[in-house]
């Protein structure tokens, strides 16, 4: 069997002399290029490391975590974290990487809330849980999170709704707006707004129907929307 790619060489029982010292010859390359880019031997354990390679180790990291998509500082430390990196050699690193730019937890949120707000509907309540949950301190979520004005968010909503009715053909009225402002919520719209939106769409959608039942149906939805609406307190 070859050498794996993994690093760990796999037994051979080949008797052939050449082979052996080109062998020993590739082992000692690995050997050497685990010493230029500073690793530990394999047989090497955490508590064995000093600070300073605990420091590379944690630098090198983050960047890796960082080429693949922007992070939070608490994204980054939990990473650190779950690889056994002391809690002061993370935190000094974090802060390093703070200064010179490459952790911006303000500049996160923003990009945070206009890419899934954009591709995935996203409002404003779910935005700030998602946000929360990446440790963004709680002003910097607000002030991501109200860059989104009223207007843009509404209309999202909309196109949201709209699309959705697209595919419920045939679903009765009142089962339509039950679904429709369900599903506003779960993207994380206020109530006071999903219903007007869902209130505006099913109006549009029974001005296109046909038929007195078909509008009597509608307007017992968009009556039953109205009362919830003005239970609610607003959006």
């Amino acid at each position: 069997m070859r050498p794996s790619g993994d690093g760990f060489d796999g037994s051979t029982d080949g008797d052939n002399d050449g082979d052996r010292d080109g062998r020993a010859r590739s082992g000692r390359r690995r050997s050497a290029g685990r010493a230029r880019r500073g690793r530990r031997p394999a047989d090497t354990t955490p508590e064995d490391r000093t600070p300073a390679e605990w420091e590379s180790a944690a630098k090198a990291a983050c960047l890796r975590l960082l080429t693949l998509r922007p992070r939070t500082r608490r994204e980054l430390a939990d990473a650190l974290a779950r690889r056994g990196v002391p809690e002061d050699v993370s935190e000094d690193v974090l802060g390093r990487f703070a200064e010179v730019g490459l952790i911006d937890d303000a500049t996160f949120a923003e990009q945070w809330v206009a890419s899934r707000h954009r591709n995935a509907g996203m409002g404003r309540r779910a935005l700030s849980v998602e946000l929360s949950r990446k440790g963004v301190a709680s002003e910097m979520i607000s002030e991501a999170v109200g860059g989104l004005d009223a207007d843009t968010e509404q209309a999202t909503a909309r196109r949201l709704v709209d699309r959705r009715l697209g595919a419920m053909s045939g679903v009765p009225p009142e089962v339509k707006a039950r679904r429709l402002v369900a599903m506003l919520a779960r993207k994380g719209y206020g109530p006071g707004l999903a219903s007007q939106v869902v209130r505006a769409a099913l109006a549009d959608d029974a001005a296109g129907g046909a038929g007195d039942v078909l509008d009597e149906e509608y307007a017992d939805a968009l009556e039953a929307l109205a009362s919830e609406d003005s239970g609610d307190g607003g959006a």
